[in-house]
């Protein structure tokens, strides 16, 4: 039997990429999908239908809109969204780019021309199920901060560009990832993982098994300071 955990994510800003095709009509107007839902991503990350309601209603309540950026720059904006709606097919976007400066005006000839073809989105997961039998998460809540334009390569059916941190551990995937973006080996980050999920295998209750990978990725971090 499959076991199926809710938490409440931490704030951790994290960005997930589609290749599903951003156009660009005269006049600057851009219009595509900054997310897919029951896409299954390469962090077996799942996002489900609902998941951006409340962000949507916040904005709109605070007459307010995801920024528009360049490869997620903070200090690249390139335009601004004028629209996003949840459909069947997942977070529709349109909006206009600023062609009167430099890099709205050169984003708008890469799409143009098709050598910019996805758009990914810059989000803080809010709620989530975790199951441990499939070692997926599938996001039910998120924060949406930003939507960029983004390179992407059309033969790619999803791609993860996610900043994560130690609190973000919940499974043993998301450790050896952090030791692996540390300069850790596969085999080494594989081993120490496992030693670490050993040592708690009198623990049933995987958020126990997450406290405990923190713990033991945040020993090794004082080690090698």
């Amino acid at each position: 039997m499959s076991q199926l955990m809710f938490k409440e994510a931490p704030s951790v800003l994290e960005r997930r990429a589609f290749n599903f095709e951003v156009k660009a009509s005269e006049h600057g107007i851009v219009e595509g999908y900054g997310s897919v839902f029951n896409v299954r991503d390469s962090y077996d990350d799942v996002i489900v239908k609902g998941a951006f309601a409340l962000t949507i209603a916040d904005h709109k309540a605070n007459k307010t809109m995801p920024s528009l950026l360049w490869q997620h720059d903070e200090t690249q904006p390139i335009g601004v969204w004028t629209d996003f709606a949840e459909d069947d097919k997942g977070l529709y976007l349109k909006g206009r780019l600023a062609t009167d400066v430099t890099k709205g005006q050169e984003a708008y000839s890469l799409l143009k021309m098709g050598a910019i073809t996805g758009m990914s989105i810059g989000f803080v997961s809010k709620q989530w199920a975790y199951e441990k039998d499939t070692d997926i998460r599938t996001l039910t809540e998120i924060e949406l901060w930003e939507v960029s334009l983004v390179t992407f390569p059309a033969n790619s059916k999803a791609r993860v560009t996610q900043v994560k941190s130690i609190a973000d551990v919940f499974a043993p995937k998301d450790a050896e990832r952090i030791l692996r973006d540390a300069g850790f080996s596969r085999s080494d980050a594989t081993a120490f993982v496992s030693r670490v999920m050993r040592m708690g295998d009198s623990r049933s209750d995987s958020a126990d098994s997450a406290a405990e990978l923190r713990a033991a990725l945040n020993r090794l971090h004082t080690l090698l300071k």
